[in-house]
């Protein structure tokens, strides 16, 4: 399977339908608009943080292991990245440091390969789409959801901030699979077409390089 990785407003939902279309196959994303807990967790993260990494684990070993049959199908959100989004989220004050831990450590057992267990979890590939901090607070602008707003919750910007420096630091060091880094600035994929064009030609490229197409 292809997962995708990004920060908020990376374009991460575009790319994955635009894979999908592309290569034939079935899209997977991540529960958000019918999450009934994320707007409980913008208003009060320490309360509602460890729950909502609960749900979305669940939600994304779910999607593992209905795509783990496909090797072209498309998630469009990496299950390694909640580590990362719950570690940022405790060091801010957000959540606490033994809740972080424990998830980190839940992630690693679950994720764990076993040679008896014939199910693949981790990805054939992983694509990384890289935005520059004004990029990613345009986008967030542009979508709309109030509880994501710096207006809303002017310290949301420290978090963006933090967020979108960090992603690098974890992309360079993700070793779950092959990886492919796609400038999201350079490339913007979800308005132009021939950025778009470009983008589906790497992904191919990829893909046949490591025989998955």
């Amino acid at each position: 399977m292809i997962v995708l990785s990004g920060t908020i407003g990376a374009g991460k939902t575009s790319l994955t339908q635009m894979l999908a279309d592309h290569l034939h196959s079935q899209a997977f994303y991540e529960s958000v608009d019918d999450n009934e807990i994320l707007p409980l967790f913008y208003k009060d993260p320490k309360k509602y943080g460890f729950l909502l990494q609960m749900y979305f684990l669940n939600k994304r070993l779910e999607e593992i292991k209905n795509a783990s049959s496909n090797p072209t199908d498309v998630l469009d959100r990496s299950i390694f990245e909640d580590p990362l989004l719950f570690k940022l989220n405790a060091d801010l004050g957000r959540a606490t440091s033994t809740e972080a831990e424990i998830h980190e450590s839940l992630v690693q057992n679950m994720m764990e390969e076993l040679p008896e267990v014939p199910q693949k979890k981790n990805p054939d590939l992983l694509i990384c789409v890289q935005v520059s901090f004004d990029t990613m607070l345009e986008r967030i602008k542009k979508r709309g959801r109030s509880y994501e707003q710096i207006d809303e919750d002017p310290s949301l910007y420290e978090y963006y901030l933090s967020l979108n420096q960090r992603y690098s630091e974890w992309f360079d060091k993700y070793d779950k699979s092959p990886k492919l880094a796609i400038d999201g600035d350079k490339y913007n994929f979800v308005e132009d077409q021939d950025a778009q064009a470009h983008v589906l030609k790497m992904v191919d490229a990829k893909l046949k390089e490591l025989s998955i197409i």
